[in-house]
């Protein structure tokens, strides 16, 4: 039996005490509704957090905010159930025995991930060997490589990661928009088509927009050509791109007003003669036996699968029926079966006939429908952060009830409201040991929190986290450069 060492991992740091941040000339000029607080950073040790203000546009101000040192280095994390760095105590001692037998000093060490909203805390195991300094991150790749040679997985690990105590850093950019003095509006986009990604700063460029993040998830294992298919709700100016994934909050955006709440669409087909059917999507793969609709918006050729299409003018007469695979030409849509629903269109969507097409968008928390006017948007999120001005983070809900997307820390971008409608977007820069580690979802909820958020939730973050502001990208994607995404959250003049 080898040598191991089970300890608890520290807990998440609750919220610090700390003294007021020193103001320099650039804060000490910014009205006082343009602040950000200067005490209490919740995250890491006590301490102020350094501060630097930047004026954008009347509402609009940009803060830096950095806090903390990097004190945390590597280790080498021996992969388990599934390849992942982290299982149950057996599993976890099973590899560190492996990896003794191996000659390799492994260590099993137990962390608590901590209870959610809507998911109790759990206990994990890891087997880990060696440690070495930031500056060291080959000498723990060298060990990955003789454990490989030995027949063991492996995989260099950041310390910063694991989201138990870290003294940082931390690299944070907030933009917030106070609708008292801005003037414009906010908007979401999807770019040039729904299929195609690409970057918020060419999104805003095209739209003339001040200040832009990135928006919500999308999906990177469809066909290559689409994979700017959000995986979420997403609205553009009142049409209805995507629908949303059943638990997600949501972002509306109407003028410049903004609030977050949880939506679900009921959108059906209805033949002249016949009785409505439920589309089960729209703008993405169908899976077996659904009805998918697809928009102009769309910009590729819809799946050339064993489905049939009904191709709808504005009005829904059906122009056309026809096999899978097929353009969707401007003024048109176009509904897409397989299976059970190939041979509903071929029964029901005669052509020449009208097939109407009805689509509702309802707040699950007031039970009414959101109007679908020309200048409402709505973006998709991930996970829940703040509820009525508590933490209150839904990862169960939003299909993220794990270790990796609770716990761990990752580049992230945030949105919330403040009790007076404050928009406040926040872009944590991570996935750089000792300049940035970037926050788990409690501590985005916490960062939030402080920023005075009473609602707020997770867009998509990692590599695709991107604040843009006059044209510049202002934080630093940890890709190192800015990555195409599937919609933005524009604010324009």
């Amino acid at each position: 039996m080898p040598r191991r060492l089970v300890a608890g991992f520290a807990t998440l740091s609750l919220f610090a005490v700390a003294a007021p941040a020193p103001a320099t000339a650039d804060s000490a000029a910014k009205p006082l509704d343009a602040q950000l607080p200067t005490t209490n950073f919740p995250l890491g040790q006590p301490g102020a957090a350094t501060q630097k203000h930047k004026a954008v546009a009347p509402g609009i101000d940009l803060f830096t905010v950095a806090h903390g040192t990097g004190t945390d280095g590597y280790t080498v994390s021996l992969l388990v159930h599934g390849n992942k760095e982290y299982g149950s105590q057996a599993e976890a001692e099973t590899a560190a025995e492996a990896a003794q037998s191996a000659g390799f000093e492994a260590t099993v060490q137990q962390f608590t991930r901590p209870a959610v909203a809507d998911y109790p805390a759990g206990v994990g195991y890891v087997a880990r060997v060696g440690q070495w300094t930031v500056k060291q991150r080959d000498e723990a790749e060298k060990v990955v490589k003789q454990l490989k040679e030995a027949g063991i997985k492996g995989k260099v690990d950041f310390l910063g990661d694991d989201g138990v105590q870290t003294t940082g850093p931390w690299d944070i950019r907030v933009l917030t928009v106070d609708p008292r003095l801005f003037k414009g509006s906010y908007h979401s986009s999807v770019g040039v088509n729904v299929a195609k990604r690409e970057t918020p700063s060419s999104m805003a460029k095209r739209a003339g927009a001040i200040a832009a993040v990135n928006g919500g998830f999308f999906n990177i294992h469809t066909a290559k050509n689409i994979r700017g298919e959000s995986m979420g709700i997403s609205v553009v100016d009142g049409h209805l791109l995507s629908e949303p994934v059943l638990g997600r909050s949501a972002l509306i955006l109407k003028g410049r007003t903004a609030r977050i709440t949880d939506v679900k669409t009921t959108i059906t087909a209805a033949p002249a003669d016949g009785q409505r059917t439920p589309v089960n999507g729209v703008n993405r793969v169908a899976a077996t036996d659904e009805l998918v609709l697809y928009t102009e918006e769309f910009g590729a050729k819809t799946p050339a699968d064993d489905g049939s299409e009904a191709v709808l003018d504005a009005s829904g007469k059906v122009l056309e029926l026809r096999a899978a695979g097929g353009k969707v030409a401007r003024g048109t849509r176009v509904l897409h079966g397989t299976g059970t629903m190939a041979e509903w269109i071929a029964s029901q969507a005669i052509e020449g006939s009208t097939v109407k097409i009805d689509t509702k968008v309802i707040d699950t928390r007031s039970g009414k429908t959101i109007p679908l006017t020309p200048d409402t948007s709505i973006i998709g999120g991930g996970v829940g952060l703040v509820r009525n001005g508590r933490e209150y983070v839904t990862a169960a809900a939003d299909g993220q009830a794990n270790v990796n997307m609770i716990m761990r820390r990752h580049p992230r971008t945030l949105v919330g409201v403040t009790k007076s409608g404050k928009l406040i977007l926040a872009v944590v820069d991570g996935r750089k040991p000792g300049v940035t580690v970037g926050a788990s979802m409690i501590e985005a909820a916490q960062l939030m929190l402080w920023l005075g958020a009473r609602q707020a939730m997770n867009l998509d973050g990692g590599g695709s986290s991107a604040m843009v502001v006059k044209g510049k990208v202002v934080n630093h994607p940890s890709d190192g450069i800015e990555r195409g995404v599937g919609d933005a959250l524009l604010i324009t003049p």
